[in-house]
This record gives structure tokens, sequence and C-alpha cells, in this order.
């Protein structure tokens, strides 16, 4: 699998240019990038092999499709052999549940949910509350979404120009 260092300039733009308007086409990139489509296609095929595009897909609006209850959980859980891959498993098994993440610290999961409804989120709940594995949750519920992205922030190394580089050595 090809790790961040191994991706070059032309990798980066592609996944830059994707995650900004995924709907462009290979002929539509490789116009913009000034480079082969072959070269596109070549690359997108590699990134796609190694797990690095993992999907393409919408981004939806959850406050127009009315998902009102968005939730922040901590979720404490009884300690055992591979206990965080069991719970984190039954955690992320409820489809409203978009994230959940095993950390470290007084917590051991945090949960990111969004619910059509408050009853909704409370069967949830239950479902915690009843489990043997669950210690202990916290809910915060979210008032206003400041910030919600869902792209990496991609940086590109800028390559000396023939320009630049006689610049610098003149």
């Amino acid at each position: 699998m090809r790790r961040r260092k191994e991706l070059d300039e032309i990798d980066l733009a592609i996944l830059k240019h994707l995650q900004e308007n995924p709907k462009l086409r290979v002929r539509e990139l490789a116009k913009v990038l000034k480079i082969p489509k072959s070269t596109i296609y070549h690359r997108l095929r590699q990134l796609e092999m190694s797990r690095i595009i993992k999907k393409y897909g919408v981004i939806l609006d959850s406050d127009k499709l009315g998902y009102e209850y968005f939730i922040v959980m901590h979720v404490r859980a009884k300690y055992g052999p591979k206990y965080h891959e069991e719970v984190g498993r039954f955690l992320a098994k409820n489809p409203y549940v978009q994230s959940v993440y095993y950390v470290l610290g007084d917590v051991d999961f945090i949960v990111i949910a969004k619910f059509p409804s408050k009853p909704k989120y409370m069967e949830f709940l239950e479902e915690l509350i009843n489990s043997p594995m669950i210690e202990r949750s916290s809910t915060m519920v979210v008032a206003k979404v400041v910030k919600e992205e869902t792209y990496l922030h991609i940086e590109i190394p800028e390559q000396p120009t023939t320009q630049n580089t006689l610049r610098e050595a003149g």
C-alpha cells in the first residue's frame, strides 16, 4: 500500500480536485492538471486499489432531511480482551451512528450520530443502557454546527521551477 510519503504532486493534485468536485471526469482532470488522460486513469486506479480513495459519493444536508437530533456521546465500556473491537462494532451497528472513535483517556469511545427525532435517539440509548458491555455514557446534544467538513486539507508541495532555480542561483 502506498503511504502518504509515496504520493507525488500528481496524486495529491488529483485527490485535492476530486475532494472539491467528485463529479470531475478523467477528461476534465487531465485538462485542469495538464497531464494525459491515461496518466489520470492509471493514478485513479492506483489510489482506489490502495484504498486511499475509499469511495465516491454525495454529501447530504442532514438539517434539510430532518435529522434534527445531533449528538456527541462519550461511552465507557467494561474492560476485557478485545473489548474495544466488540464494543466498537456494537456502537457502529446503529444506522444513525456516523462515527465511532476508540480513544485513550477518561472515556473509551466517542460516538457521533444524527437521529431524525429524540425518540429514535432514546431507542439507541436504551440499547446502550441494556447492554452489559457498556458501563456508562454521557450525551451532548449539538446546539449549533459551527464547522462540519468531510474533506482532508491537502497541501501540494511546490516544485522549484527552472526560473526560480535560476533566480536563486544568480
